[in-house]
């Protein structure tokens, strides 16, 4: 009998594939839609890439020893902490119009200009720009699409931790 689900590798170039996809996506939009991006999307690009890059190195690399429990222990996390950033996105454009934050400054004067800590805060705090809406489909922003990648991909991690470790083949005579 076939099984259903993907084998380990498999799954973890799909999600490889899926973040490329996204940060096409994200390229699209800004170069040729001309979107610029504020700066929790660029936060978001970041962890995607870390979620891809990660799922890239887990689906070549087929770990049998300890990593094939960091690989996806790595995804989870930086897939949290993508749905944090795109979450606060979210709630940002879910407030009413007037109670956004005030626009700021861009992520490159941020990064540059602030100390580690400050620019966290910063960019937790957003700014007007993170609240707009300037697309959708089927009713649902672009970092509400994201977000809901982000928890995909995180509960793919977690079925990979909780997935039995393989055991040894023996030669039975």
């Amino acid at each position: 009998m076939k099984s259903f689900f993907f084998k380990t590798n498999e799954l973890y170039f799909l999600t490889f594939l899926a973040c490329v996809f996204l940060l096409c996506c994200a390229y699209y939009f800004e170069y040729v839609m001309g979107l610029a991006p504020c700066p929790l999307c660029i936060t978001q690009r970041f962890f995607t890439l870390l979620v891809g890059i990660t799922a890239l190195i887990a689906a070549l690399h087929q770990p049998a020893n300890f990593l094939n429990k960091v690989y996806p222990f790595k995804i989870v996390l930086f897939s949290c902490a993508g749905a944090f950033f795109a979450g606060r996105m979210v709630w940002l454009q879910s407030l009413p119009e007037g109670q956004a934050p005030a626009c700021g400054p861009s992520l490159e004067y941020i990064l540059t200009s602030f100390p580690f800590m400050d620019a966290m805060t910063v960019l937790l705090k957003g700014n007007g720009d993170c609240a707009k809406v300037t697309w959708q489909f089927l009713n649902l922003s672009m970092p509400a699409w994201v977000l809901i990648a982000f928890i995909v991909f995180a509960v793919i991690g977690l079925a990979q931790l909780s997935r039995p470790k393989a055991l040894p083949l023996t030669h039975t005579p």
